[in-house]
């Protein structure tokens, strides 16, 4: 059986194709200001990639808060139910998970059947999320993707109190005016997405294993900073970022 997700975030637009439960491919593209033109745009382009016509796929299931702009999906499910399932199929062991987003972060708890139990999310303020890292890279000059490896060289990582995005723009750039390096800055951003979480975290309750997904999971320095604050070791996978796509796939096979 063929199946596809479809995971249309805020930042991302995201397409899985699996054949029999094996993934055969993904593709990532941005979403723009058109949810409904991402979705059709990033399942057409991994068709093409995979050499393979639309009516192949029996069965398409659509996700993330542009779930309901996937007008050709035959159903859409809420990126919790599909963050647990992809999670657990790309690790069954898995019992946390920490998805970091765009626009949002989010903690579940899974069973083993990959069954979400209990879940804790941040949507109403972007402190802790891939966009609160965006402002903080304009504010530093910094290429995003740099993050990650500069925090790590960090020394003695710079206290950024606020939990509020504008305010905590105002800290950084009061920190670079001061001569603070940007390592220690980026450090210190770091270790406050990773408070905000891991406070969230501790509302539903962390069990090892623990497994981050989300675009945010590519940046080693948060997820460090994650297992420092929560004392546990975190797992990300190489479809860290199109975990929510694979999950819905796998709905969609089960349906």
């Amino acid at each position: 059986m063929i199946t596809a997700g479809i995971d249309i975030g805020s930042i991302t637009a995201k397409a899985v194709v699996l054949s029999n439960g094996r993934i055969l491919g993904s593709k990532v593209i941005f979403t723009g200001y058109n949810a409904r033109q991402a979705g059709k745009n990033v399942f057409e382009d991994l068709l093409k990639e995979l050499d393979m016509d639309a009516s192949l796929i029996e069965k398409i299931v659509s996700t993330g808060y542009g779930r309901n702009s996937v007008t050709f999906a035959d159903k859409a499910l809420t990126e919790i139910i599909c963050h647990g399932a992809g999670a657990h199929y790309l690790n069954p062991e898995v019992r946390s998970v920490i998805d970091v987003g765009g626009q949002d972060s989010k903690v579940l708890t899974v069973d083993s059947a990959g069954r979400v139990k209990d879940f804790a999310m941040n949507d109403k303020c972007a402190a802790g999320t891939g966009r609160f890292l965006e402002v903080m890279a304009r504010a530093l000059e910094s290429d995003l993707d740099d993050f990650g490896a500069k925090s790590l060289k960090s020394q003695t990582p710079s206290k950024i109190s606020s939990i509020c995005t504008v305010f905590a723009e105002s800290e950084v750039i009061s920190l670079i005016s001061k001569g603070k390096s940007r390592e220690d800055i980026i450090a210190g951003i770091h270790e406050s997405v990773a408070s905000r979480i891991s406070s969230m975290a501790r509302r539903v309750g962390v069990t090892e294993p623990v497994m981050m997904t989300g675009g945010v999971a590519r940046n080693i320095g948060v997820v460090r900073a994650l297992e420092k604050a929560l004392d546990v070791s975190i797992e990300v996978s190489e479809f860290a970022q199109v975990n929510g796509a694979v999950g819905a796939a796998i709905m969609a096979m089960k349906a």
